[in-house]
């Protein structure tokens, strides 16, 4: 028969193993310690694009954990244009139910996600203290973050240009626009609404005419200041390849350079420097950036709040903005590194030394689809 001293002593018991059992989960969180009892601390990442995206962080994340053995970092993959709800709204959906993070600890996705999420108080804040490799990166890619978003990669429109047909390339955007009328039908651009160097093309002739600040502005008012730059674009109209020809998406005007087309376009350095690179495109194929530059961006990587494993998530973090790391992601993605280009080996910065330009951000918000509608219109129709 159990006595009421000896129920009280087993409850007790039960109270201290449940403390220690705490205790351990704290040393999890901690991302240093795995639990204690040898077993890592795992993080769930949520990712998507292309396939090329997942081969990167199926080649990252075994050299993190390599190097830090009590934390595991489990890959999610989702496929670009496959359906069902969005990580954004799976991470917002568990934080309105009071469910912590979804088990989501770790998302990968564009600037829009990021100012959303930071609306809804929705991103763990990352300073120097958690992340010491936040240093690397050019302070004005980390303006107004607040440390939520950590931009670990970043890729931007360029011009890329036949050599062999063109001994001098543009160097600023006016040269760019005067080529284009003494060359007729030799230049391409897809439609805005398809691609985004097409977008940034559009983009760039009708802010080139706005001061700097209107380019992070997303004030409907701003859109009476746009008649200069629909102008342009519809003067330079009947000067594209066949008198007025979009093609779809950021491949349709790379194909017309790959097949002799066209002998310039707006292009993505990363899906450019990838072509060349796999004899896609010519080999007289080369890159440029023009003076004010066209647009890009980084990629976002961001914290859930909510989740139970913070500290492992800075410890990769603080990984993936190694050299080491950022060199792999520029021979994968064939783009700008996180980090600074300083930061980076030597061999690499004059590899990439022809796009290395740098590239301005624009961040319209809802005015981007009002350009696109009014570019339909005025360009595309409206001849």
């Amino acid at each position: 028969m159990v006595t009421r001293k000896k129920r009280l002593g087993m409850a007790l018991a039960s109270v201290l193993v449940l403390s220690a059992l705490a205790g351990c989960g704290d040393k999890a969180v901690s991302g240093t310690g795995g639990d204690g009892k040898g077993k890592p601390d795992e993080m769930q990442f949520y990712f998507t694009g292309s396939l090329n995206v997942k081969e990167l962080w199926e080649t990252l994340v075994p050299m993190f954990e390599k190097a830090n053995p009590n934390v595991k970092v489990k890959l999610v993959y989702i496929d670009s244009g496959s359906g069902g709800q969005s990580t954004f709204d799976r991470i917002m959906a568990a934080k309105q139910a009071g469910q912590k993070s979804g088990n989501i600890d770790l998302y990968e996705s564009s600037l829009s996600d990021l100012t959303k999420g930071m609306k809804s108080d929705l991103w763990a804040s990352f300073d120097n203290s958690k992340i010491p490799n936040l240093s690397k990166i050019d302070p004005n890619n980390l303006k107004n973050l607040n440390g939520a978003g950590i931009p670990y990669r970043a890729s931007a429109v360029i011009l890329a240009y036949n050599s062999a047909k063109v001994a001098t390339p543009p160097k600023t955007a006016d040269e760019l626009y005067d080529w284009i009328r003494k060359h007729p039908g030799r230049f391409a651009y897809n439609d805005p609404a398809t691609g985004g160097s097409g977008d940034s093309f559009v983009q760039t002739a009708i802010y080139n005419f706005l001061p700097p600040e209107a380019s992070t502005s997303q004030d409907p008012a701003i859109m009476k200041q746009w008649d200069k730059g629909f102008a342009l674009l519809k003067e330079l109209h009947p000067y594209m390849y066949q008198k007025g020809v979009y093609p779809k998406k950021n491949q349709g005007t790379l194909d017309l350079m790959a097949n002799g087309e066209v002998d310039i376009i707006p292009a993505w350095s990363d899906m450019a420097l990838e072509q060349i690179s796999k004899k896609v495109l010519p080999d007289t194929t080369k890159l440029t950036q023009i003076n004010p530059s066209f647009t890009g961006g980084p990629t976002y990587l961001m914290a859930p709040k909510l989740s139970e494993h913070l500290d492992s998530v800075a410890a990769f973090l603080n990984f993936v903005l190694t050299p080491e790391a950022q060199t792999v992601i520029v021979n994968k993605m064939y783009g700008y590194p996180g980090i600074k280009w300083s930061e980076m080996p030597k061999e690499l910065q004059d590899k990439f030394k022809d796009v290395a330009g740098g590239y301005r951000t624009f961040n319209l918000g809802d005015l981007g689809k009002e350009i696109q509608k009014r570019w339909q219109q005025d360009v595309a129709g409206g001849q």
